[in-house]
């Protein structure tokens, strides 16, 4: 790391900003120095933890998936479109057409049919998915995967607890998805452009010696600023800091390598970036993570719906029966649960530029995993899918009964900075039909 990166991390400071990239550039060379001891962790530990505990894999269907080209075909109806359906291992079940992967492994999954809301708005959806309340100026609240790291994830890890994997496509990008809001630089999530790569800035860039010096010069100026009034800033970069040297120096390092995993299992998931983002989930959680996402956009089939859905339908069957199977033949299945599902659904009707718009109404999602009972439907739309008929599940519900899964307390109360209390979920009921 040059001198000139330890000035600007100090501009950084007293401008208030500090940058994981900056701390994971100045964490390696810490390493070089012998100045911070967390190697001594061993592999083996995080997979304890992680046998010990649960997880959660959010594949988050950006922009908002077609609940007629996924989940809840209407074959023969004319808001159906052209999208036929395949009968799924279950019967009486059938998935789209494009989904014969995901209606193979049905007995694992549950669908729920019936999922509601008002927000039909990218971002304002997305971060009501994410968190459970609509934005506001004077709270920020944390996004579920924080929330899940703060009450579940392992201490003693070394490993973050909240890993994010998949770019901003675009609306409903990435500052919609949330962070650790009012819990703290703690429970923000370590973001990945993309699976296939460790993360940027992890390896060691410098000589001990030559660190030394910078960490004298930093410290000086660090210690500088915290005398001025910047203790809180300061603080935060050191938190930061500790936790990206957790990181690099762990041996655990290796869990974001997918060279370590043999051609069959890359070939069991397919080699999409979206693939490749469930294969490195797997990996993350058998290492002791605790909330992992995996992004795959862009649902927001406003035109061309059909062969658009179709493309996506197909890059995310094969990647979620995969993880599906594998998390079920490595024993990690009944711990780990996964949801998939996006920030609305479509529009029943189709619109001239064969297209679907944006649909809060009704809509569809898919869980499996920690104790979710597959081979079922809850809920149901109307024949031409306009509206819930049964078993509505509003976002309140989603969530609470993730929490549910997971041995989270969703009324537990997090404390804002105006001192107002923010329980995890506000309202709502546990389904209980999803649980055996």
């Amino acid at each position: 790391m040059s001198y000139a990166l330890h000035l600007q991390s100090n501009v950084s400071l007293r401008r208030g900003r500090v940058s994981r990239r900056d701390v994971l550039r100045a964490i390696p060379a810490a390493a070089a120095a012998g100045l911070l001891g967390w190697h001594d962790l061993m592999t083996s530990r995080a997979v304890e933890l992680r046998r010990a505990g649960k997880a959660c894999i959010l594949l988050w269907m950006q922009g908002g998936p077609s609940q007629f080209e996924t989940f809840d075909p209407k074959p023969g109806h004319p808001n159906g479109g052209e999208t036929r359906a395949v009968l799924s291992a279950v019967p009486g079940i059938a998935l789209a057409e494009h989904l014969p992967k995901t209606a193979a492994a049905m007995r694992d999954l549950c669908l729920i049919r019936s999922l509601t809301g008002k927000e039909g708005q990218h971002p304002r959806a997305t971060y009501l998915m994410h968190t459970g309340y609509l934005p506001s100026p004077a709270v920020k609240y944390p996004t579920l995967g924080s929330i899940v790291a703060k009450e579940i994830g392992p201490p003693e890890s070394d490993l973050p607890s909240f890993v994010r994997i998949g770019g901003n496509f675009g609306a409903g990008g990435a500052s919609a998805l949330g962070g650790g809001g009012l819990l703290g630089v703690d429970y923000d999530p370590l973001a990945l452009a993309a699976a296939g790569r460790p993360p940027e800035n992890t390896s060691l860039p410098t000589t001990a010696a030559r660190f030394q010096r910078r960490l004298k010069l930093l410290d000086r100026l660090q210690a500088d600023y915290a005398q001025s009034g910047g203790q809180d800033v300061v603080r935060d970069q050191q938190k930061m800091y500790a936790r990206a040297a957790r990181l690099v120096l762990s041996p655990n390092m290796k869990a974001f390598d997918l060279d370590q995993e043999p051609p069959s299992a890359k070939n069991a998931y397919g080699s999409s970036p979206f693939a490749q983002g469930c294969l490195l989930a797997r990996r993350l959680v058998e290492a002791g993570v605790t909330f992992v996402e995996v992004t795959l956009g862009n649902w927001d089939t406003h035109q061309d719906n059909f062969n658009r859905s179709k493309t996506l339908c197909e890059q995310l069957d094969q990647p979620l029966t995969a993880l599906v199977a594998d998390l079920k033949q490595r024993g990690l299945l009944d711990s780990t649960l996964i949801l998939c599902v996006g920030e609305f659904g479509r529009t029943p009707r189709i619109n001239p530029n064969s297209g679907r718009d944006h649909y809060p109404r009704a809509f569809s999602g898919l869980v499996a995993g920690c104790g979710i009972r597959g081979g079922q439907v809850i809920g149901r739309t109307s024949a031409g899918g306009e509206e819930v008929v049964e078993r509505p599940v509003t976002v309140a519900d989603l969530l609470r009964s993730v929490c549910h899964a997971l041995g989270i307390d969703a009324d537990k109360e997090n404390m804002s900075s105006i001192g107002r209390p923010i329980k995890i979920v506000d309202g709502g009921e546990v389904v209980r039909e999803l649980f055996a």
